[in-house]
C-alpha cells in the first residue's frame, strides 16, 4: 500500500522494546516486501509467531495448464460452477502463464488458514459475501469488492452463506498504477480512486488457540504447519503492507467526446499484467462518435474479461451473459459482434450499465486444463452476422 495506518496499541518507536503488563516482552514480526527495502508493516505477537510444532507436507494437485493451440478465442460460462469446497482448496483454473493464475471461486465453507509465499492475490467478489480474517485484522466484503491480499498474509475465507467470484494469484506485488500516485504516494486529484474508498481492517482480531494448522502455498506445492499458539494474536501493528478492499462501484470512469482506450479503466497492475475494469458510464458525446470499441488485434497481450453485470450491448448476438469470460488471445482479431453494431450510433451521449472486470498480461495465457466443462464452443465463428456476413 502506498500510505501508512496503524491499528491497536504499539511503542512509540519501531523496533524499541515494547512489554506486557506482567514485564515481558512483545514479539515483533517484520512483514516486508522485496527485502528490507520496499513497503512493511510491523506486528506485535503476544507469542512467537515462528514456534512451529510440526508440520507435514500436504497432497494438492498443482495447476494444470495447456496451450491455447490451435489458436482460439474462448468464451466460457462460469454459471454451472457448483459452490462446493472453500476459497483455498477449490479453484476452478481458468487460465494462466508465469506471472498469474487466475481461478473462479464458488465457496460455500470456511478456508482453512492459509498463507500464500508465492505472491499477491486479488480477488473480485461477484456474488454473496465473506469475511476475510487476516493476522492484521478482519474485513467485511460483498459483491462489487475487489480485495488485495499482500503475499505472506495468512488469513482465512469465511464466506455467509456462499462467494462466487475470481482470484488472481500474481508472482510480483499488485499495485495501484503509478501515474495514480504523487512522488510521496498519495492518490493524485485525477485518480479514479483515492485513499477514502479503500476499507481496511478496523481493529486487531485477537484469537486464543493452541496447535494451530496454517495452510502455505509455495512454489514446490503446499506444506501445513502446526503453530504452537494461533497467529491471530497481534495487538498492535502499523505499515504500508495490509489487505484492503476497494468496491467497483468507487471507481470514477473517465470519459471523453470520443473513444478512449482501456488504460483509463486501469485499476491495478502487477508485473507483466494490467487490471482493468469497465464501470457504468457516459459513452462518448461528441456527434460524430462511434461509441461502440474498434476491432483490435492485442499484439503484445491476451486478454481476459469477467462479464459482471449488465447487458454488454457491444457483444450482443455472442452469447455473452452475466457471469461469462472472454479470452481473446494475441493474434486473434475481434471487437464488437453484428448485433451490436447497427444502432451503436443511436448512443451517443448515453448511458452503460455494465461492469466487467479485464486482465490483460504480456505474456501469453495458457489454458486450465479443465475449461472444456464450461466451454460455450463455435464463439470463433460469433463474428460472422447472419448468414455468415
Amino acid at each position: 500500500m502506498p500510505y501508512f495506518m496503524q491499528l491497536g496499541t504499539v511503542p512509540r518507536k519501531r523496533f524499541s522494546q515494547f512489554r506486557k503488563e506482567d514485564g515481558s516482552l512483545f514479539h515483533t514480526e517484520v512483514m516486508g516486501e522485496e527485502g528490507f527495502s520496499s513497503n512493511f508493516s510491523l506486528l506485535h505477537h503476544i507469542h512467537p509467531p515462528a514456534a512451529i510444532v510440526a508440520h507435514e507436507a500436504v497432497q494438492h494437485p498443482p495447476v494444470e495448464l495447456v496451450d491455447n493451440h490451435p489458436l482460439l478465442p474462448r468464451l466460457l460460462q462460469t454459471k454451472g460452477i457448483p459452490a462446493d469446497g472453500n476459497a483455498v482448496d477449490s479453484r476452478f483454473a481458468v487460465c494462466g502463464n508465469e506471472d498469474v493464475v487466475a481461478s473462479f471461486v464458488a465457496a460455500d465453507r470456511a478456508s482453512p488458514l492459509y498463507r500464500n509465499a508465492n505472491g499477491d492475490e486479488l480477488f473480485f467478489i461477484h456474488d454473496g459475501s465473506a469475511r476475510l480474517d487476516t493476522v492484521l485484522g478482519a474485513l467485511e466484503v460483498g459483491s462489487g469488492d475487489y480485495v488485495v491480499i499482500p503475499k505472506g498474509l495468512t488469513h482465512r475465507w469465511v464466506p455467509g452463506p456462499s462467494m462466487r467470484g475470481l482470484v488472481f494469484e500474481t508472482r510480483g506485488h499488485i499495485r495501484s498504477p503509478d501515474r495514480y500516485l504523487s512522488p510521496q504516494g498519495q492518490y493524485l486529484q485525477m485518480a479514479p480512486y483515492s485513499e477514502l474508498d479503500l476499507r481496511r481492517p478496523q481493529e486487531p482480531l485477537l484469537v486464543e488457540g493452541r496447535d494451530v494448522d496454517v495452510l502455505v502455498r509455495s512454489r514446490n506445492g503446499m506444506t501445513r504447519y502446526t503453530y504452537a499458539q494461533h497467529p491471530f494474536d497481534v495487538v498492535g501493528w502499523f505499515g504500508c503492507n495490509y489487505p484492503y478492499a476497494l468496491n467497483v462501484s468507487d471507481f470514477s470512469p473517465m470519459t471523453g467526446s470520443f473513444h478512449r482506450p482501456p488504460p483509463v479503466h486501469q485499476v491495478f497492475e502487477a508485473p507483466n499484467l494490467v487490471f482493468c475494469n469497465f464501470v457504468p458510464r457516459v459513452l462518448d458525446y461528441d456527434p460524430r462518435a462511434m461509441p461502440i470499441p474498434s476491432f483490435h488485434q492485442n499484439v503484445d497481450s491476451d486478454e481476459m474479461i469477467f462479464y459482471a453485470e449488465g447487458n454488454f450491448f457491444s457483444r450482443k448476438g455472442s452469447g455473452i451473459e452475466r457471469g461469462a469470460i472472454s479470452l481473446h488471445p494475441a493474434g486473434h482479431i475481434h471487437g464488437p459482434h453484428p448485433g451490436s453494431t447497427d444502432n451503436a450510433a443511436d448512443r451517443v451521449g448515453k448511458r452503460t450499465e455494465e461492469v466487467a472486470i479485464m486482465l490483460d498480461t504480456f505474456r501469453p495465457l495458457q489454458l486450465g486444463k479443465e475449461i472444456g466443462r464450461i466451454e460455450q464452443p463455435g464463439y470463433l465463428y460469433s463474428w460472422r452476422g447472419k448468414a455468415g456476413q
